[in-house]
């Protein structure tokens, strides 16, 4: 599955990523953003590619991730996942990571959240996507409000890191 942004393309995670995803999600300066508290073995990257293959998809299991490709010359610069998605409510979560600092500020993310919420209006029938993002986190923000997404409420104190607690910030967008 490829689904073609301006700039990039979404496409299905293949078992080549593997070694992508192992140094992402294994990158403890990410962990504050992504919720993640401990490292994931190869074995378990191996295992959620395989389940990533299922024809069901994110309608079965919930969660579809996929990986942001440059078009003109074909790179993955990151991922983008679809999440706790409810069929019956027709509304998912949506996370996004760019994963090099050079590969930021080119337009990547912008590009690959409108194209899912595209495909997510288009193709899954959805009627909101939402997301939550760390009060602090400007550029997050930033990109999910200029993708149109509203916030609707502040968590206080949600996130915990070493300096204290931080808030988060619940955005939400109507797509039909």
């Amino acid at each position: 599955m490829n689904i073609e942004g301006c700039t990039i393309r979404l496409r299905a995670v293949e078992p080549g990523d593997v070694d992508l995803m192992y140094a992402w999600e294994n990158d403890c300066a990410i962990w504050p953003v992504s919720g993640t508290t401990e490292p994931f073995s190869r074995h378990q990257l191996e295992r959620f590619a395989e389940r990533m293959q299922d024809p069901a998809g994110v309608l079965c299991g919930g969660q579809l991730r996929l990986i942001i490709e440059t078009l003109l010359h074909p790179k993955a610069v990151g991922a983008i996942d679809l999440f706790e998605y409810d069929p019956l409510h027709r509304r998912g979560g949506i996370g996004i990571l760019i994963y090099e600092p050079d590969d930021r500020g080119r337009g990547y993310a912008s590009d690959a959240v409108e194209t899912l919420c595209r495909y997510a209006h288009d193709t899954l029938h959805a009627h909101q996507l939402w997301c939550n993002v760390g009060a602090d986190n400007e550029a997050s923000l930033r990109l999910f409000r200029n993708a149109g997404f509203t916030p609707i409420g502040v968590k206080r104190d949600w996130l915990w890191r070493p300096d204290g607690y931080h808030d988060e910030v619940m955005l939400q967008k109507i797509l039909e």
